[in-house]
């Protein structure tokens, strides 16, 4: 085994990783190891194009149901190919692009890109490529930043159907009349509900009869009740068999039903990477699915450490950012290592309505032995849910009777994912909720009041 060059520091992933190296490892030879495209998840397949799908969609949304403000118009259709060059040719692909060119670039002379997939031979030696040349690298520190692939089921994978996943769905050369998404989770959501907005016959199909059933029960029941009312939902149903037609693909459930669409999403969850990495030679240990690490992001092999997707307990990008972060720190200060910031994550889902969510459910804080108040309050309560003349969506605020800690912040409905953080800084921050409302100015008639309306409204 001939080692073609030794590195100060080896990277493995260029989403969250890319961010590592900056102005305070120009004196460190670094390489940077990306088989796919510039940017991770997040940029290419991910949190940003997804957005920008879901924006399309929910102006599609205000379109359709705007006779209930007293305005007359009429959805005419969708031009696919158009909101598709926007995201990508003018967007995301550019970006990407520019990444990479800057790493390889004049610009960042210490960093050496190799675009082969990583695999590890030995402690601290991975073997790689540059173009069709097979590489054999060492390093004395290695991150492994390798993020999450989808997850398909051996059900689908048996069958032989055709079916998409986020990382090729946005990237259809023309809209679909119809379509069938499995799964439950936010991914599966969030698709369901752009293409179900855009004019797609949506057929979403789950084995657990409640939809993100790992949130607060009153949120998961709310948003699978609207998403009944939004397209078909079969639910609490396992699949028996998929077979590929002229038309697309037809699924045959437990309950004797079958589905059909021109095009089946699978969105069943992502797998971290690690298991790609061929770990055990350079003895780097899993936990479960994930790469195994400490509380502050080593792994079992001196000098190797893991951040984001590949080894994170949340799948998060916002998580992966500061994990990120803090395996910097941890290099540049090896006496001075801070935590994996893990305390109060938040996550919200761009769903038809929005979720956004932080802290603990109301089961976990009961469960926990908390002596609890919560407030749940409607957006039909407050002057500016009056103008949307809403009726369905809400927050729902836990907090620890005795010391007035927030325990847990959830929302359902319009800006969700902007008004929580105003609850994720009390969390952060431990404010006192008892305080809190008549301590500051809420605007009027601003949605916020929402938020104070909870408040106040929490009995102690």
């Amino acid at each position: 085994m001939t080692v073609s060059a030794h590195y100060d520091l080896i990277i493995i992933g260029t989403g969250s990783g890319n961010s590592i190296p900056g102005p305070e490892f120009d004196d460190k030879k670094i390489a940077i190891i990306e088989k796919g495209t510039f940017g991770g998840t997040c940029l290419n397949v991910g949190c940003i194009p997804t957005k920008m799908f879901v924006y399309a969609s929910e102006i599609a949304h205000v379109v359709r149901t705007s006779e209930k403000y007293g305005i007359t118009s009429k959805f005419l259709g969708v031009d696919w190919p158009s909101i598709v060059s926007r995201v990508f040719d003018a967007r995301i692909d550019p970006i990407a692009r520019g990444g990479e060119a800057y790493r390889r670039g004049d610009e960042t002379p210490n960093i050496d890109v190799y675009d082969g997939h990583a695999s590890f031979v030995a402690p601290k030696t991975i073997k790689t490529a540059q173009g069709e040349q097979e590489k054999i690298i060492t390093g004395d520190q290695i991150i492994i930043a390798a993020g999450a692939r989808p997850q398909i089921p051996s059900q689908v994978l048996e069958s032989g159907v055709k079916y998409y996943t986020n990382e090729n769905i946005m990237r259809l050369e023309q809209l679909p009349e119809s379509m069938v998404v499995l799964g439950g989770g936010f991914i599966a959501l969030e698709f369901a509900h752009v293409f179900s907005s855009l004019g797609v016959k949506v057929t979403l199909i789950n084995r657990s009869p409640r939809l993100l059933r790992t949130l607060d029960a009153d949120i998961s029941q709310r948003i699978t009740e609207l998403t009944a009312q939004a397209m078909d939902t079969r639910l609490g149903v396992n699949i028996t068999t998929l077979e590929q037609t002229d038309a697309g693909v037809s699924i045959t459930l437990d309950n004797g039903e079958t589905a059909s669409g021109e095009v089946l999403l699978v969105a069943t969850g992502r797998i971290p990477n690690g298991d790609q990495l061929n770990l055990e030679a350079a003895g780097i240990a899993m936990d479960g699915a994930r790469v195994k690490v400490d509380e502050f992001g080593r792994t079992t092999a001196e000098g190797v450490w893991a951040c984001g997707d590949v080894s994170s307990p949340y799948q998060l990008k916002h998580v992966a950012n500061a994990e990120a972060r803090a395996v910097r720190h941890n290099l540049l200060h090896p006496d001075d290592l801070v935590a994996m910031p893990h305390e109060h994550v938040p996550a919200a889902v761009f769903t038809q309505p929005q979720i956004a969510t932080v802290g603990l459910t109301q089961q976990q804080a009961e469960e926990q032995g908390f002596d609890i108040t919560v407030k749940i309050q409607h957006y039909g309560d407050v002057a500016y849910g009056w103008a949307m003349e809403d009726t369905e969506h809400f927050v729902k605020l836990i907090a620890d009777r005795g010391t007035g800690t927030l325990l847990g912040a959830h929302f359902i409905g319009p800006q969700a994912a902007t008004l929580i953080q105003q609850l994720i800084t009390v969390m952060a921050f431990d404010l006192d909720v008892r305080t809190l409302a008549r301590g500051q100015y809420w605007i009027h008639p601003a949605l916020t009041e929402l938020t104070e309306n909870a408040l106040l409204g929490l009995e102690f």
